[in-house]
């Protein structure tokens, strides 16, 4: 809660701040009190209602049709797919058939190769964590950082490609 409020106050307010795994309706308060602006759960959990009530955007976590289905129902404004890993960019290619029009963030092991593939694939975002931030946060090498950051932001830059 404490990044969340720096992070908060140092982008100002025309900058939304996420709140993660974020599991209960004291969560969603929490985080919003602290100065997130949207919610990402890891599963269909109250904390999706919660953020519905109070106005938050939700990236509502699932990973199996029926788990999707239900999160767009229940009011999230698109579904983090999750883990990705388990089915990788194939199986974001299967969920467009039957839900073409939801939007799908892949996210769980999701690596620079594996981006371009699930945004070739029709994902609307992508959540990266360890595989580009690395060993950096315990101390590890900064320039491998830097040179991760510049490959996500280079695939960004470009958009997607359908031949992927």
């Amino acid at each position: 809660l404490g990044v969340i409020r720096r992070a908060a106050a140092e982008v100002g307010p025309g900058t939304l701040v996420g709140a993660g795994t974020v599991l209960t309706e004291e969560d969603v308060a929490r985080a919003h009190e602290a100065g997130a602006g949207w919610m990402v759960t890891p599963a269909l959990t109250e904390s999706v209602a919660a953020s519905v009530r109070a106005g938050l955007p939700v990236l509502a976590g699932a990973l199996t049709p029926t788990e999707a289905v239900a999160a767009r129902r229940a009011g999230a404004d698109a579904v983090k797919l999750f883990p990705a890993s388990l089915g990788g960019p194939a199986y974001l290619k299967a969920l467009r058939d039957p839900f073409p029009d939801m939007p799908i963030v892949p996210v769980g092991g999701v690596d620079l190769a594996g981006a371009e593939r699930y945004l070739a694939h029709g994902a609307v975002a992508v959540g990266v964590g360890s595989p580009l931030v690395g060993d950096a946060a315990h101390g590890g090498d900064l320039a491998a950082l830097r040179q991760r950051v510049r490959g996500f932001v280079a695939l960004c830059s470009a958009g997607t490609r359908e031949d992927v």
